[in-house]
Order: structure tokens, then sequence, then C-alpha cells
């Protein structure tokens, strides 16, 4: 296998990692009005997250650090294209991260009221933007021989992105749904049950909207492939399973495995292309004409070998530690 090659399924593999681990966090934050009527129920949905949010986050920069090292071409046409939608999705993970540290800082209401909105609208437009940026990927933008993005900001809202966006923030928010029912007790566990079911027949209908579409817009016209098969059968799963407390567990897994093939599979039918030009298919970005040369390619494979396996360790560890379910604290005894 080339090393580029190698690279392309690396970065696939940071993309699918990013969004089965950071999905959850946005499903949550999302949600957790929702499943908290009270502040002190948001507070439990949101310290579920608590541990693990800004750890899953490093593998979006990791993914865009990857593309800027292994694919320097596309990453200087995508991140063009996408700069202003990009600038909305820092500006919503800045407004999620500075959340967690501000909402509790005042018991003014107006204070945690505007916090709550900002977890809720950054939770909810970071997956949809990013979704849309993927699904232009596939679907081309237009790109002249110079690999220049010579649109503006209205030509990246294509049907078929503006879909794979809304896909894949449905299916964050049933993987949210189903994190928390199996890391938080009481009522907030319960309406977690409860909202994961629409959310769940939701999904199925996006994601085999999203196969249907990709199998269009890819001229594959033959059945899908066992990537999108997965993904249809692992979201059904899950939506069946949302609403069981004895399958919490295997509802979660099979939420993780929609979103991963649902994500990988856009890059499966990507390749050998890195991105497509809508104007002319001479003017696509490929493995090829977009990689950097084989010694930094060979550099950046010793690195990862090493420290890839770490991060997977820690990760792993930090679930481990954090794994049992977060309750509300008990109220306060009369006359205290």
């Amino acid at each position: 296998m080339q090393l580029h090659t190698l690279w392309f399924i690396i970065i696939a593999i940071l993309w699918v990692g990013f969004f089965v681990l950071e999905g959850f966090d946005f499903g949550v934050g999302a949600l957790h009005t929702i499943v908290g009527r009270t502040d002190t129920e948001q507070r439990v949905a949101l310290n579920a997250i608590g541990p693990f949010w800004d750890g899953n986050e490093v593998w979006l920069i990791v993914a865009g650090a990857g593309m800027f090292a292994a694919f320097p071409n596309w990453y200087a046409t995508m991140f063009s294209a996408l700069y202003l939608a990009l600038l909305l999705v820092l500006v919503a993970l800045m407004a999620r991260g500075v959340t967690f540290e501000f909402r509790g800082k005042s018991d003014d209401p107006r204070w945690r009221h505007a916090w709550t909105w900002g977890m809720t609208l950054g939770s909810l437009l970071v997956p949809l933007l990013i979704g849309v940026g993927l699904g232009d990927l596939l679907n081309g933008l237009p790109i002249n021989q110079s690999h220049e993005y010579t649109g503006n900001f209205f030509d990246l809202l294509t049907p078929y992105g503006l879909w794979t966006g809304l896909t894949l923030l449905g299916l964050c928010l049933l993987h949210g749904a189903t994190f928390l029912a199996l890391k938080t007790t009481d009522e907030v566990r319960a309406r977690a049950h409860a909202v994961a079911r629409p959310l769940g027949w939701a999904a199925i209908v996006l994601v085999v909207g999203f196969v249907i579409w990709t199998r269009a817009v890819t001229g594959h016209t033959q059945v899908p492939g066992p990537v999108e098969v997965l993904a249809v059968i692992a979201v059904v799963f899950a939506a069946r399973l949302a609403g069981s407390e004895r399958h919490e567990g295997w509802a979660f897994t099979a939420s993780a495995v929609a979103i991963a093939a649902t994500v990988g599979s856009i890059f499966i039918d990507l390749y050998p292309n890195v991105m497509v030009s809508s104007t002319k298919a001479a003017y696509n970005l490929t493995v090829n004409n977009a990689s950097s040369g084989s010694y930094a390619l060979k550099v950046m494979t010793i690195v990862t070998v090493i420290f890839l396996p770490v991060v997977l360790v820690y990760q792993g560890w930090s679930f481990h530690v954090f794994r049992a379910r977060v309750k509300a604290p008990p109220a306060p005894a009369d006359g205290s």
C-alpha cells in the first residue's frame, strides 16, 4: 500500500473517531434541557460528559492537522472553501467549551439561561456544519484547474451536503440519548429513554435517505456497499434497543457503529478523490495530486505508530475510571 493511500485511511479513521467520541457529547449538549427539567438535572446531564468532551475534541484537531501535513493541497482548498462555515464551527466549539467553565459561576437565572443556549446551539451547529462540509467533498464544489474554490458561501449549501449534515446531527442526537441512558439515573435516565425512541426512528429515515442519495451522487446504481448496509442495520438496532433499560450498552454500541459506518462510507465512496470538483472531473483533488512528499509521510507514519496507541490507551483508561453513572446530589435535610 502506498503511503498516501495509508494516510487517506488514517484521516478517515480520525474523522470517524471524532464523530463516534464527540458525537455523544454533541447529543448530550443539545438534549440536556430536554432530559433535565431543573438546573440540577441539567448539571447531571452535562456532568456525564464532563470528563470526556475536551479529550474527544482532540480528534478534530488531529484530523485537521493530519490533513494539513499529509495532504496540504486538500487542506488548502477545503479550508479556503469552507472558511466561513469553519469560522462558525469554531465559534460554536468555543461556546460549548466556555459553557462548562462559566455556567456555574453565578446563580443568576439569566446568566445560566444564556450559557444553556450557548451549549445547545453550539452542540447542534457543529455536527450539522461539519456534516455539510463532508457531504460537499463527495457531492462536489466549484474548483478550477488551480485547485482554487471559485464559489461563494451559498454554493456550500448543496442539497446533498445539507442532508448529510442533518443525518450526522440526527445520529449525534441518538448517540447522546443512548449515552445519557447509560450514564445517568432516575428522571434524567427515564427521559433519555423516552427521547431516544423518536430520535431513533428519525435517524433511520435520515440514514436510509443518505444511503440512497449517496448512490445517486456517486453514480453507483447497484446495491449499497457493505459499510452502508452496516450503517442501516446498526441504526435500526439502536432505535429498537434505545427504549429498553436492559440493553442500554448495546443501544449505545449500535449508535456508535451507525455513526462510524455513515462517516466511513463517505470516505470509502470519495476515494481515490479527496475533493470532487463540480466544474470538471479533471480538476478533482486526489490522493496522488494533493499529498505531501514521501519523506514527510514516512516521518508522520512513524510518529503515528508511536503515539496513537498511547492516545487510545489513555482515552480507554479515562472511560474506565469514569464508568459509574452520574447521580444528582442528595436533597438537603429539612431545616438545613
